[in-house]
């Protein structure tokens, strides 16, 4: 057996066990692809991310995503919390609050900020187009699953991963949703599903995720889509907060309570970012 630096993060997490947990692999070089998949598949959490060495001098370090059942190209929660663990760990050193992360979607800029002495990362996200995508009748009803749909139409979104947004009338509506999991499963895109509405009082806006069809019934705090619907909104013209920013509000409906700051530059590029709390550190054996 090898053993190897672990680290388990709650990311996009004002405290604790509020956020979307983060399995940390240092050390990974000498891992296969086929030991990842199993790892990950056996932390059975949404992501887990390796560290390995990376392949250009513009990259301060890489990883490899992992899902219980894929490997991912891009995702929020683990890009930020990869920016804080390479920090933590010592494997990068930021230069003016800026890192850059190599991984499967190539190289991403990331602005270290701080709060309270803390460390608060925000990555770039890659830039987020629609795909031409039939929606199926039921997604485009005026209620589903009793929920009043929003102005905006359904629409299959990619920024590294699928993703079909859906616009709900209002927060209450995100907030009570029960969807059919297997419908969503059955969506082209790897059968996922995030809906949304502008805030119901300490958010701006309230977001879920469902995605079935990688594995995951419902996620407590994702940044892709996060990133994804900021680009939506931005597209329309309807992006709440003030001056570009603003918080979502994700992970209620399943016990946590996420809050991840989004921002878009005067470039229109998505920044995704939030607070990372350490709950487990110590080895592996695999």
């Amino acid at each position: 057996m090898t053993t190897r630096r672990f680290v388990q993060l709650d990311v996009f997490s004002p405290r604790p066990g509020a956020g979307n947990p983060l399995a940390v692999v240092h050390d990974a070089r000498d891992m296969d692809e086929a030991g990842m998949r199993a790892f990950a598949a056996w932390t059975n959490l949404s992501e887990t991310i390796f560290f390995l060495p990376p392949t250009t001098a513009e990259a301060d370090y890489r990883i490899r995503i992992f899902t219980p059942v894929m490997e991912l190209p891009f995702a929020g929660h683990p890009s930020v919390g990869a920016a804080w663990a390479a920090l933590d760990a010592g494997l990068a050193r930021e230069r003016d609050g800026q890192l850059v992360q190599e991984c499967g979607a190539g190289l991403l800029p990331v602005r270290i900020g701080r709060r309270d002495g803390c460390v608060v990362p925000a990555v770039r996200s890659p830039r987020a187009e629609p795909r031409p995508a039939a929606a199926p009748d039921w997604l485009l009803s005026d209620r589903v699953w009793g929920a009043r749909r929003g102005e905006l139409a359904p629409a299959l979104w990619n920024n590294g991963p699928d993703w079909w947004l859906l616009e709900l009338a209002d927060a209450a509506g995100v907030r009570t949703l029960r969807p059919d999991l297997a419908a969503i499963a059955a969506l082209p895109g790897n059968g996922k599903l995030a809906v949304f509405a502008r805030g119901d009082g300490d958010a701006d806006l309230v977001v879920r995720a469902f995605a079935p069809g990688v594995g995951i019934a419902e996620d407590p705090a994702t940044g892709s889509v996060n990133a994804i619907i900021a680009s939506c909104l931005h597209r329309e013209g309807r992006l709440p907060g003030r001056d570009g920013r603003y918080v979502a509000s994700q992970g209620r409906e399943i016990g946590r309570d996420a809050r991840l700051q989004l921002e878009v530059d005067a470039d229109g590029g998505i920044w995704v970012g939030g607070e990372v709390q350490a709950v487990i550190r110590g080895t592996m054996d695999w």
